[in-house]
Formats: structure tokens, C-alpha cells, sequence
């Protein structure tokens, strides 16, 4: 894909979602870490729900291992995998404790070290809370870059990653990556897009496809009748 498409798909999403934004609840490095962690596999909604009242319990990583696992794991038991989540708090407090004076640690290698977070997790703490550019490759990202042709439809997640880095100016990676998450969670839905109000749709592949289906479905319709 050329640079002219690649700015083209940028600037259309942008028009749609100029104040695209982290939707975790934090005010702090601390809390976006566990809300990120928490968020695997679960919505944003739901995780701003749980911390709305485990932030409130739980300030600084002393305060997660001050209590028993069993209690900490009720606190945020309506979250998917709680169980091994709450585990990976603990060791993850334990660990910027003993090894990064209780604060979260600003290297992404340093960050990925630490126990439930993965590439993405760090990445997105990086850029948010100490404004490093990064790319985070959620479902969201992967699904409408795979669609928009900015990365190869069998492209893993990483690959996806840097494909989006070559192709996303540097001062842009952070504000492309809140971006193409409200396009994907908001328009480019997984089960319905929204192609047939889609600005973009001359550069989308399966929505030119899903157009044709909806279009083929309708002739047959009129030729039934």
C-alpha cells in the first residue's frame, strides 16, 4: 500500500475520531497498569466498572499484598479469568517492589518482565502514561488492519504491529492506535460494519465483498417476487 492510501485512511479516521482516547479509568502509571491487565479479554467497560471500587481499596502495590489472594480475587471476581489475574497482580506488585522501588517501570523491556504483561499491555502503558509512541495490537487494531489492507490478512499480531510502525508516521503511533480502536469498536464492528455509511469502504477489502453479497442478496430478492 502506498503512501497516499495510507494517508488517505488516516485522515478519514481521524475525521470520525479527532478525540479518540484511552477508555481504562487510571490517574496514575500503577492503576492504567492494572486496568490493562485487567482488560485482557474482558471490555473496558467492564474493568472501569471494577476499579471504580478497587482503586478506591487499593492505592499502592503494598496494598494488593496486604490481603489474601481469596480477597483480592473477590474484588474482582466479574472479570474473566479472575483467578489468574489476581495471581498476577500480587507477583506483579511483589516484583515492582523488590525490583523498581514499587513504581512501574518506564523501559518496555523492564515492563514486559513483569507478570501479566504482555507486548501489548506494555505498550500501551508506554505511550499513555509517559507519552513513548507505541502501537498496541488489540483485536480491534488487527481486525480493521487486516480489512483496510495495512496489514496482510494472515499476519500475526506482531506483524501487524510493525507493519502498522513502517507505515504510521512516528509522531502518530499513539493517537493511530486510539484511533483505529473507536473505528473498530464503533464503526468496523467484527460481526456488523457499518460498510454502507463507511468512508473508507473504496480501500476495504472485505467490505467491498460484504457490499457485493448485500447487493447479489437483493437482486435475487426482486427476481423472486
Amino acid at each position: 500500500m502506498n503512501k497516499t492510501k495510507v494517508r488517505h485512511i488516516l485522515d478519514e479516521i481521524g475525521k470520525m475520531f479527532p478525540d479518540a482516547h484511552c477508555e481504562l479509568t487510571h490517574s496514575n502509571p500503577f492503576e492504567l497498569t492494572i486496568a490493562v491487565l485487567l482488560s485482557a479479554q474482558c471490555t473496558d467497560e467492564t474493568v472501569n466498572k471494577v476499579t471504580k471500587s478497587l482503586f478506591r481499596k487499593y492505592t499502592t502495590p503494598e496494598d494488593y499484598l496486604a490481603v489474601p489472594l481469596e480477597e483480592l480475587e473477590q474484588d474482582i471476581r466479574s472479570i474473566g479469568l479472575y483467578r489468574n489475574k489476581a495471581k498476577n497482580i500480587q507477583k506483579l506488585c511483589q516484583l515492582i517492589i523488590e525490583k523498581h522501588n514499587g513504581q512501574i517501570p518506564q523501559e518496555h523491556s523492564q515492563l514486559v518482565e513483569l507478570p501479566g504483561v504482555g507486548r501489548k499491555t506494555a505498550n500501551v502503558v508506554i505511550s499513555n502514561a509517559f507519552g513513548v509512541p507505541a502501537i498496541a495490537v488489540d483485536t480491534h487494531v488487527e481486525r480493521v488492519s487486516k480489512r483496510l489492507g495495512l496489514a496482510k490478512a494472515d499476519d500475526s499480531v506482531l506483524e501487524v504491529e510493525k507493519s502498522l510502525m513502517k507505515k504510521v508516521p512516528l509522531e502518530e503511533w499513539t493517537q493511530t492506535h486510539h484511533r483505529l480502536i473507536f473505528f473498530g469498536r464503533y464503526h468496523c464492528k467484527a460481526q456488523n460494519p457499518q460498510c454502507d455509511i463507511c468512508p473508507l469502504l473504496d480501500v476495504c477489502r472485505e467490505g467491498k465483498k460484504r457490499m457485493n453479497v448485500a447487493k447479489n442478496r437483493k437482486t435475487k430478492e426482486v427476481k423472486t417476487r
